[in-house]
This record gives structure tokens, sequence and C-alpha cells, in this order.
């Protein structure tokens, strides 16, 4: 359909009473719009989105971590406050069942026997949360930052740090050591592959590194961006890597930036967290209630490579606005990324699309977790909540689309769209108005539209246009799919206007207008780079462009700026008319240029006028077609030449009389014995006038006789010429 649509137009591009299409079709079009539990897919498909529910709201201002324990009970931590919180199986009531004497939980991990780690930051600690809620210090790190925790089948805890760049392994009960040291100066995230070997992601140098279970590295991809965020690990032992940020920028461990450094000292296992006072000046209490977090602004965005075991990595994703946080894998193996700073969950459908799954009302989404019947629950920040998300879908979803603006006043007309409805709906509506914005002086919503090929909308005429769909599910809650929605529109005819009409330089000309191009020649369209918007078909108005003049003794001609706001073609009538004339002569009708020159010659001299008449004619049908005219300022036809009178010399000097009935003495000019033309001043030094006196002085004479030729020319080039003899 929207190919047709394009060679619809384009083959009625001077077609008279052309109806016009707004189309949208694709992700950038409906990215403009305002989605409602719908997702999108980046070659532009619209579908109903996962159905999403808020989980708890921790009144804090971000959450860093999920975790699940074997009961099914839901754990969650972040910050400011440091606290962990439970969400109940079976939709219990959540509570906070922890809190510690720091800024945050960063991390958290469930062991087999369901007891909770939970790391602190800075001045990383990790604590150690039975099943009863006592909470008791486990391990002490020795390191600034807790990035990551795992743990792994036997029971141990791994444990990534910065700003030494460590890994530490922990065991069951309370023992540790570092486990591996890498150059780097900070290990940002981790996981366990399905050998057994942990898999690390570094900054800032950007390293992906597997480690064995004997903790011998080797480093699998550097990334071109500085800081690994998070890893997955797929069905094939394949790894999944994000990263963000340019190596070359300054450092920045994305989050948002944590505050340091906290002055408090630190509080014995398990006792309550007191305020703690955060340089410079800035307090954080347990108690503290959401507040805005400047979201992370990273130069370069992210990318999420994928790496084989047995091939060579590949990037899968990239968003140059995106900050990625967190990697999970669906039921069916696709990669979910989690994103800020737009609160995104997107879907890696195949290498060359994904799909922008859900976008929360919040900044970022922080972790993801997945569960074996295909629920998804997100962890966000600005501000810190927990989604559900699925596994079924949405019962209905809607875009109202941005406003279009016809660039005038228009019938609207058929209103359809493409799609596969897959048992489902798609209902299509829309309104007008004569505002830039909806609002309440617009049109009412139209009665739905809802056969795919369409209808006729019911709206006022008016400049503005906005539509909306409404998607609902058929059987088996399978979602319909919308790829595009087009609008037919005509625009009201208005007259094409003429700005300014310039008569050209005597003696010049424009070349001859050319012939008409016909419609089958003329209408020609050059594509656009792959991936580019397609040009509109319907063309604006020519561009006031001139050729260059050369020179005809005698020519005149005219020039003039045009424009028509419904972009339609025009076509011109030049005429000419003296000032004591009555009626307006023909002198060229049918003109396709904004220029026509003339042989002033065959007209007498006098002042005139010259009268432009544009019209749009070749895009309109003839009741329809619209004309304006425009005249020139007066100027004058002048091909007499000037007279010379009253030459005569007397002692060596010459001297005569020059005089024009229409037009400025220009120049005059004087030539001794056939010698070259010399200008010469007129009395006063000022050639101002239509009537001059010229007085020549010629010294150092030998004798004899002399000749002396004088030239007179006015303004229009026209010149007399005469001599005398001195002896």
């Amino acid at each position: 359909m929207k190919t047709a649509f394009l060679f619809l137009a384009i083959a009625g591009l001077c077609v008279a009473g052309d109806t016009l299409y707004w189309s949208q079709s694709d992700y950038s079009d409906f990215q403009k719009g305002v989605r409602d539990h719908l997702s999108i897919r980046s070659d532009g498909r619209l579908s109903l989105a996962p159905k999403t529910t808020e989980v708890y709201d921790s009144s804090t201002s971000y959450l860093w971590a999920l975790a699940r324990d074997s009961k099914g009970n839901l754990y969650t931590a972040g910050g400011p406050g440091a606290s962990l919180f439970r969400i109940a199986a079976g939709g219990g009531k959540p509570e906070k069942v922890a809190q510690f004497d720091a800024l945050e939980i960063h991390a958290i991990a469930i062991d087999a026997k369901d007891r909770v780690y939970a790391a602190t930051s800075p001045d990383g600690r990790i604590y150690r949360i039975e099943a009863g809620g006592k909470s008791t210090l486990f391990y002490d790190p020795k390191q600034k930052y807790i990035w990551s925790l795992l743990c792994d089948a036997a029971g141990n805890l791994y444990i990534a740090t910065g700003d030494q760049g460590e890994i530490h392994k922990v065991s069951p009960d309370g023992k540790g050591e570092v486990f591996f040291k890498s150059d780097e100066t900070h290990i940002r995230s981790i996981a366990l592959d399905h050998d057994g070997n942990l898999i690390a992601g570094t900054e800032p140098g950007g390293l992906v590194i597997r480690i064995s279970p004997k903790g011998e590295g080797f480093v699998l991809y550097q990334m071109a961006k500085r800081e690994v965020t998070a890893l997955a690990i797929g069905p094939k032992n394949e790894i999944y890597a994000a990263a963000v940020g340019i190596k070359s920028a300054p450092r920045a461990i994305v989050m948002p930036t944590l505050p340091t450094p906290i002055t408090a000292p630190p509080a014995p296992a398990g006792a309550p967290a007191t305020a703690l006072t955060i340089s410079p000046a800035v307090t954080a209490t347990p108690a503290a209630s959401a507040s805005a977090v400047a979201p992370a602004t990273i130069p370069g965005g992210s990318d999420v490579f994928l790496i084989p075991s047995q091939e060579s990595p590949s990037k899968v994703w990239s968003g140059a606005q995106d900050v990625v946080y967190a990697l999970a894998l669906d039921l069916s193996g696709r990669l979910l990324i989690g994103a800020g700073n737009k609160g995104a969950v997107y879907r890696i459908e195949e290498h060359s699309l994904y799909e922008t799954l859900v976008t929360f009302p919040v900044g970022q989404v922080t972790d993801l977790l997945t569960e074996k019947d295909g629920t998804l629950y997100a962890a966000t920040g600005n501000v810190g909540k927990v989604y559900r998300v699925g596994p079924g879908l949405e019962s209905e979803g809607t875009i109202e689309s941005d406003v279009f603006d016809s660039g005038g006043f228009s019938r609207w007309g058929r209103l359809q769209a493409e799609a596969e409805l897959n048992g489902g709906q798609i209902a299509l509506t829309a309104r007008s108005g004569n505002l830039d914005r909806p609002q309440k002086n617009w049109s009412a919503w139209s009665a739905p539209i809802t056969s795919l090929d369409g209808g006729r909308i019911a709206v006022p005429a008016a400049r503005f246009l906005q539509w909306k769909a409404t998607l609902t599910p058929g059987a088996g809650n399978k979602s319909p799919w919308l790829d595009s929605v087009d609008a037919a529109y005509l625009r009201q005819n208005v007259p094409p206007k003429i700005e300014q009409v310039e008569i050209t330089p005597y003696n010049y000309r424009f070349p001859a207008p050319s012939t008409p191009l016909t419609l089958s020649s003329a209408a020609t369209l050059t594509l656009p780079a792959m991936g580019a918007k397609l040009p509109s078909p319907h063309p604006s108005t020519e561009a006031n462009t001139y050729p260059a003049l050369t020179f005809q003794k005698g020519a005149l001609g005219a020039r003039w700026t045009s424009s028509d706001e419904n972009g339609d073609s025009l076509i011109y009538i030049v005429e000419i008319r003296g000032l004591k004339e009555q009626n307006w002569k023909l002198l060229r009708d049918k003109i396709h240029e904004k220029y026509y020159s003339f042989d002033s010659t065959a007209f007498p001299d006098g002042d005139y006028r010259i009268r432009i008449t544009a019209s749009d004619a070749p895009s309109n049908i003839a009741e329809d077609a619209l004309t304006v005219s425009e005249e020139s300022a007066t100027f004058t036809i002048d091909n007499t030449p000037p007279s010379i009178t009253n030459l005569r010399v007397s002692g060596g000097v010459v001297r005569w009389h020059a005089a024009d009935v229409l037009s400025t003495i220009y120049k005059a000019e004087y030539s001794l014995d056939g010698g070259e033309w010399v200008i010469v001043d007129p009395d006063g030094k000022l050639s101002d006038s239509k009537a001059l006196d010229y007085t020549l002085t010629l010294r150092a004479l030998s004798s004899g006789e002399h000749t002396v030729a004088v030239r007179v020319s006015d303004e229009n080039d026209n010149t007399a010429v005469d001599k005398t003899v001195l002896r």
C-alpha cells in the first residue's frame, strides 16, 4: 500500500486537483506519537505490549538489583538509604527487611539456602540476611565499590569490586580471598557461563574476560566503549555484553553517579542506620523519599555485542542516546536490554531488528529478572520501582500520532491502515483543528474506522490533523500488527503570490523561454540513500533563480519572484502598457520561467509598465485555478540617441551642447585625429541631466589641421557622433 501511494502521487505530479497523503510508517514517525501499552519495532511495526503492572514503589530514588529465592519471594534494593525490600510470593505485601549504614545497596544475590547477600556502597561491605530477617556482616573486601554479586552451585559468593579491579571469592562460611586481580580500575559486571567459568566486564578498558574456575583470565573481547555495564549468557554459552561511554572521555561510572565520600563511621553488623552526612553537607536518611537523581549522561551511547564461543563477536544493538544497565534473556532466548534515560526495555528479534518492548514512566531500567513462566521483572531508577511485565499482552493499546500540518486549510478524506489483524482489531479515528496543538478548541474524535480498507473521516476542514489507533487482541491473545497509517487530504486552493517585478538592464536579454516538458518526461524521482526518508511526491514552488543575460542592442526584460502556498506549478503572462495608454498589450503567455526579454525597438520611445500575471492552472482544474497580477515600476523605452548641437572651436577650446528627450546623458568622449576616445566631464562635472554643456581645451597641438570628433551616449547606450576641424 505504501509503495502504491507513493507512485500514484508521483504519477500525478502535475495533475489538476492532486489528492495528497500524510503517511506515517517508520520508527521515527511512531516515536513522535504518544503510545500507551504498545511496543514498537525498529522497522516501524506496532503491536500490543506485554501486560505491565507496577508491583512496588519503594519511595526511594533508585533500585539497583533484583533476585528471587526458591519460595518465589522477590528481593530488591537501592538507595539512598541502603534498604533491602522483600515482595512476598503470590502478591503479598512488600516490606523492608533490612537497612544498613551506607548510601545504597548496589547488588544482591541469593544462595541455595535462600540466604540473601547485600552489597553496600561506597566503602563496600557484604551483609548476609537469613530467612528470618537477621542480618550480619558477612565479608569486607576492603574495596571502595561493590558492583555485582553472584552465587555458584556450591554456595560460593563472587564479588566484583572497584577501585582495585578485583573479584573476591567467599565460601559459605565467610572465608574469602582475591580470586582474580585485573589491571582495570573496576570489575563492573560478572556472570557464570554453563561451563563454570566466570565472565567479567571491566572499566575503563571495556574488556570482557573469561576466568576459569582456577582463577586464570583470558580476554575474549575488547569493546570500543569504556565500561562493560551488563552481561548475559545465552543457551549456547554465547555471551552478550553491554558497554557504554567513549574511552577518551573522562572516567565516569554510570548509574546515576554516586556521591562521595560518606563520612559516618561504619555501623555494627545488623545495626539500624543513622543519618549520614554526604560531602558536601547533603544528608540521606533511612526514610528518604524518592527525589530526582540526575540521569547519567554518557557521551557515545551504548553498544551490545554478541560474543559466540567459537565465532567472531558482532554488534547486535546500538543506542546513541541510551545507557544500558541490564541484560537478560526471555524464554525464547531473545535478548532483553534495560536502559535509560527513557525507561525502556528493548528486545532483540534478530541482528538487524529490535523492539522497544516496554517504556516505563521512569528514568532508568536498572535490572531485569526473568521467570520460567515468561514473566519479566524490572527494577527502575528515577524513581525506584519494581514492574512485572507479561507473560500475557495488554487488553488494549493506543497511539496518538503527532500533529500534521497540511500547510493550509484542507478537506480530509480517507483514513486507512496497513496492518495484519491476526484475529484482532485496529480502530482508527481522527480529529482536526486550526491550532498547532490539540486542545478543547479542536473537533471531537471522529467515529472509529475498523475496516482495513479504511473510510472517510468525518472531521471539519482545517489545517491540522491528528489520528489515533486502538489495537485489541484476537483469539489466543494474539496481537495485531500496525505498519502504517495514511490520511488523504486536499488543500483548499489559494492564489499564488508575486512578490516583486524588476526591469532588467537595457540592451541585455535572457535566453528564450524553454518548451514546457510533457508529464512523461518531467515526472522523474531521484531516490535518497538507503534508509533515508523518501522525498515528498508533491513539488514545492519552483526556486527563484535566473540565467545569465547576454548583450543585445535594444533588448529589455523583466524578472520576478513568486510563490504558491499550495506548492502548485505556475505559468505566467507578460503584458506591457504605455503610461498614457488604456489597454495592456500581450508580450508572451504560458511562460514557465520567472523572466522574459523582448525587443524594445518595436515600441515608440516613452514611459511604460510591465504586468506579470501568475496562474496555478497547471495544478488545478479550470474552475479552481486562481491568478494574481503585479505591475513593475515605470521604466523608459528610449532607442533615440541624444542630439549634439553648437559644436564649435575657438583658440584651441572646443564646446558643444548635448541633449536627450527621455534619458539622462550618461557619457561624453572625444577623439583627436582618429585616436583613442577620451572621456570628457560636462561643465559642472556631474552627468545628471538630459541636457549638458561640454568644454574641451586642447593643449600642445602641432601646427596644421586637426579633426576633433565628439561622442555622446545616454543611459540606454544610444550614441550620437559629430566632428569639427581645427586649422
